[in-house]
């Protein structure tokens, strides 16, 4: 089965920020103002101002061949290359097409280094931060990229993007240039810690290109960027093609040494699963991530994996799985009351899904911050204890329990103990089982929509389905295309939603558009449950003012312990690998490194591979 995520209704590039968010440098003495080459949380920078290349690139890497592959979303295409408002599916990769003022540095939790900006100035109390920027910075037209340009990404970012950006920038005040080569951020409230590294994140888009061109509209017209690649070949509906850019000006500085060896990267879309597993075994394309159990358990035994022309490859990943999960929609009257969302927990038999459908090979989620140092484990602890009691009153005594542990089905697909649980919950909420349909106090029947653009999930929600239905509960499966799906998560148009939330190694200012009270009444924000609780809007602050890595473990592990007690949504699974087939014309790093993938941007294509090998299914 899919390890996935709903398609983020933001930018691409807001969900890259997300995943990078940390805090600032340390560096200078205390009281003195910090002049840093980058970014890092809670701790100093590994790589020193003069490093030439990061540790986990091949620096010697040959540049050139072509990466043909699949993405999040192969099977759905896209319609905008726009990727920072809210309308239309924004075509994957878009991102190599943008430079920001820092890039981040994928063997160290949360840091980053000066790419556009060759150096950051701020003071202790990180009132602003000042980047200064590299003179022979360049978009592709050949135009300087400026200050000023800089400005104009920021207030076009805040005041016209997508949610996401004006949640994230909401404490940043203003940006403004002091100088062609100088830009300065100032920052308002109390909590500052990673505000730096958010600015220091965020594209950089021409001033002058969207004084032409209406930012808020969707568009096919390729963007013009600084980034190491710019859109080649177009084809809607069927693939984007990016070529890297022989002119890119930053191809040369230590962040980038290495890096980026395709001469182009092209992004595949097909009908369905099965075209596009057809066509990666015909050769059409180079690479997969597999994210479905049974096709990596079963639909591998062709000629090409078998003389070793394919090879299957199980790489670690390190970062936070997150949380993947059906996320209940309370603002809908149905799934308001608690009791409800943990009745239908109940019912979820994971266990059975498993073994049956998944061949075992996942792992049942039992924290937001799953595969991290940051979950919750027995009862609270004493600091733990003293960010939640104030709310006591309002949290459910399991909160103070041990800590979240999904309900144990045992794995026969019968489940009636858990069931019979989730009976006495939906009576005590007020519904009743009539005619064998469970009905409220006003005999209106209890009905889940499942919302869903991937058939694969058809075959998990099947069995939960006839679980509901013991329940008396009447369910189904809409599926829609792309463009409706994302329409209807921007409007929170829906009951029950599959999503997937990938965390970063430093939680941080994400955590308000996820769980927030003022992100469940922002469109397009990834508030998908509706949460409105108090309590979780406070621990979001505690994780997002967190001073150092044992506080930030402390709020993480309290506010885990809330949205899990609340039953939000119901857990899924996870793995800590990745599963990439790939034709056996690459090189790559070993090994690798440890928080991402590091496939588009650290691979390369190896020539005597290359002249050897031959494609097709034979």
């Amino acid at each position: 089965m899919t390890s996935r995520r709903a398609w983020p209704v933001a930018a691409v590039f807001a969900a890259a920020i997300l995943v990078i968010l940390s805090g600032a440098a340390r560096g200078g003495a205390t009281g003195a103002l910090v002049h840093s080459h980058g970014l890092s949380a809670f701790g100093p920078l590994k790589y020193p101002a003069d490093f030439q290349h990061f540790d986990y690139v091949n620096p010697g890497a040959p540049k050139g061949g072509s990466l043909a592959m699949t993405g999040i979303q192969a099977q759905n295409s896209f319609d905008s290359l726009n990727p920072f408002i809210v309308k239309g599916v924004p075509a994957e990769g878009i991102d190599l097409t943008f430079d920001t003022l820092m890039t981040r540095a994928i063997d160290e939790p949360d840091a980053v280094y000066g790419l556009v900006a060759k150096a950051v100035t701020y003071p202790p109390d990180k009132a602003w931060a000042e980047f200064e920027l590299r003179p022979e910075a360049r978009f592709s037209d050949g135009s300087p990229v400026t200050a000023a340009d800089v400005v104009a990404s920021f207030d076009l970012l805040k005041h016209h993007g997508a949610p996401v950006y004006r949640l994230m920038l909401r404490d940043v005040a203003k940006a403004e240039a002091r100088g062609p080569h100088t830009v300065r951020y100032t920052f308002t409230g109390e909590v500052r810690r990673d505000l730096p590294l958010i600015v220091a994140t965020l594209p950089i888009l021409s001033k002058a290109y969207y004084a032409k061109h209406d930012f808020e509209k969707t568009t096919v017209e390729p963007p013009l960027g600084s980034g190491p690649y710019k859109v080649g070949d177009v084809k809607l509906g069927r693939s984007i093609t990016y070529t890297r850019r022989a002119d890119y000006w930053a191809k040369d500085l230590p962040v980038n040494r290495g890096r980026f060896n395709f001469d182009t990267i092209r992004y595949d879309f097909f009908r369905d699963r099965n075209a596009q597993m057809e066509a990666f075994k015909a050769g059409v394309y180079d690479l997969r991530e597999e994210f479905t159990a049974k096709t990596w358990e079963t639909e591998y035994d062709f000629p090409a994996v078998r003389d070793k022309r394919v090879v299957k490859a199980v790489l670690p990943d390190r970062t936070p799985s997150g949380v993947q999960g059906f996320f209940m929609n309370t603002r809908r009257a149905e799934f308001a009351d608690r009791r409800v969302r943990e009745a239908l927990d109940l019912a979820f038999d994971f266990r059975w899904i498993n073994k049956t459908l998944f061949y075992g090979q996942y792992t049942r989620t039992r924290s937001i911050f799953e595969n991290s140092d940051l979950t919750p484990h027995g009862t609270p602890s004493a600091a733990e204890r003293a960010l939640l009691d104030p709310f006591k009153a309002i949290l459910p005594p399991s909160v103070f329990g041990p800590a979240y542990t999904p309900p144990d089905s045992g794995g026969t697909n019968d489940n009636r103990a858990n069931l019979r649980k989730a009976v006495d919950l939906l009576r005590q909420a007020g519904w009743t089982i009539r005619n064998g349909t469970l009905v409220d106090a006003a005999g209106k029947p209890f009905q889940i929509e499942f919302l869903e653009f991937d058939p694969s999930i058809e075959r998990v929600i099947g069995p939960y389905t006839q679980a509901l239905a013991r329940l008396g509960i009447k369910s189904s499966i809409r599926l829609v295309d792309m463009a409706q799906y994302q329409q209807r998560l921007v409007d929170f148009d829906y009951d029950v939603i599959t999503a997937r939330f990938s965390l970063p190694n430093t939680p941080g200012l994400e955590q308000r558009s996820y769980w927030s009270s003022a992100a469940a009444d922002a469109p397009g924000s990834f508030n998908y449950a509706g949460v409105r609780n108090k309590a979780v809007d406070a621990l979001v602050e505690d994780v997002v003012s967190a001073r150092s890595r044992a506080e930030l473990a402390t709020a993480c592990a309290a506010l885990d312990r809330v949205i899990m007690a609340e039953r939000y949504l119901i857990p899924q699974w996870y793995k800590p690998t990745h599963w990439i087939a790939y034709w056996d014309k690459f090189g790559r790093p070993a090994p690798k490194a440890l928080y991402d993938r590091g496939i588009v941007d650290l691979w390369w294509v190896d020539p005597s591979k290359a002249s050897r090998l031959t494609r097709g299914a034979s």
